[in-house]
């Protein structure tokens, strides 16, 4: 899906890419980022968001939280993260980078609250009154008292399937006392997920009714006499959408594929951010016409409607650019321990070639290995370590 924008708008990422390759540098079976292209995405989103008056926290699970890729982003302007889950948020505090929420879209386990307290996050997203209770116990227990939003649903919100959950929005006036008398927590604000989503039919970023459900219960507590309460609205965020955020009510927006140029706006149009991350594979073996490519990290994001799929092949830069081979990854239901490369006859394809596609990735939901790498502005690129989803180093 992403072929043509890193073509088109980052070929100096795919040329490094393919010389790292073929030189050993850089493994098969990788996502690959480019660190100064990131940095300029997130000072792009950082201005844009000073502008609005929005508070800009960055979401890692797709790119593998590691500490370069955080790094690049902070110095860009975006120093605080979020955490989808515990094994996101462990790297991110492990490494000294600021944990800005926790809990939202995973909640915290109950005999991990203990854990998560610890960490000090800015935010911590509770869906019900028990997780309230664990995460204000947990902080107390430690001295500290806990900000805490709470994930609110209204009847005709929309959710990813197996995203549902949260507070009743009509009564959104006693969720608030209810965490304000929770002893260790306060209440401190509203979110909800998605608040935009793509529309295939536009081609654009659409507010979902859980923004209008945002809006008015931020109302209702304005009129209850509250002040200054955060409004989190993540789904689908790129500079060019962030005032229809800020119209929306949101005070606080949290980008992730937009840091990478990988959001489904910018496979529709030429937004402001680059691409800044693809797959790297390795033709391994032939059977019956078909050449097999290393797998691991074959997630497709199922925003799109299914589409063909194309990889670039070749054994150097040149004849990777010029090549174009369709593609078949396997069904869901199988391991993706290989993906095939299906050549037309006129197309050179043999073992040892560098396989790359530019799906919409999310890395942490895979067992690939991430490759952050610096340098490509400057023609020196240079891999910053071999690392794991998790942000462990690996090699």
């Amino acid at each position: 899906m992403f072929l043509k924008a890193l073509k088109a708008r980052n070929r100096a990422f795919l040329e490094a890419a393919v010389a790292l390759h073929q030189a050993g540098r850089v493994p098969a079976g990788a996502y690959l980022l480019d660190l100064d292209t990131m940095t300029e995405n997130a000072r792009l989103m950082s201005a844009e968001a000073a502008r609005l008056g929005l508070d800009l926290l960055a979401m890692t699970k797709q790119i593998g939280r590691n500490p370069p890729a955080l790094d690049a982003l902070k110095a860009g302007g975006i120093d605080r993260f979020v955490a989808v889950d515990m094994a996101c948020a462990r790297p991110i505090h492990a490494n000294g980078h600021g944990l800005a929420h926790i809990g939202h879209l995973g909640q915290i386990p109950r005999h991990e609250a203990a854990e998560a307290a610890a960490m000090r996050a800015d935010y911590w997203t509770v869906f019900n009154e028990e997780k309230a209770v664990e995460a204000a116990q947990a902080a107390a227990a430690q001295g500290h008292e806990q900000a805490l939003i709470a994930r609110i649903q209204a009847p005709g919100d929309t959710f990813y399937s197996g995203h549902e959950g949260g507070f009743d929005a009509g009564a959104v006036e006693a969720v608030a006392d209810t965490l304000d008398r929770t002893p260790g927590g306060r209440f401190a604000g509203l979110t909800t997920f998605p608040a935009l989503l793509f529309d295939e039919g536009s081609g654009d970023a659409r507010p979902t009714p859980n923004l209008a459900t945002l809006r008015e219960a931020a109302s209702r507590l304005g009129r209850q006499g509250r002040q200054g309460i955060v409004i989190n609205a993540p789904g689908t965020t790129s500079a060019r959408v962030m005032a229809a955020l800020a119209e929306g009510g949101a005070t606080q927006v949290e980008p992730g594929h937009g840091l990478t140029g990988t959001s489904p706006l910018h496979a529709r149009a030429d937004l402001p951010e680059r691409p800044a991350m693809l797959y790297l594979s390795e033709v391994s073996h032939f059977h019956q016409g078909r050449a097999y490519c290393f797998g691991g990290g074959l997630y497709i994001d199922p925003v799109f409607e299914p589409y063909p799929l194309k990889a670039l092949v070749g054994p150097d830069p040149e004849a990777v650019l010029a090549q174009e081979v369709a593609a078949a990854t396997p069904d869901p239901a199988m391991i993706d321990y290989y993906g095939q490369l299906l050549p037309e006859p006129h197309q050179r394809v043999a073992a040892g070639d560098t396989v790359i596609f530019g799906f919409r990735a999310q890395a942490f939901f895979t067992r690939a290995l991430i490759v952050p790498v610096a340098g490509i502005g400057s023609g020196r690129p240079e891999a910053k370590g071999v690392w794991t989803t998790d942000g462990r180093p690996a090699s």
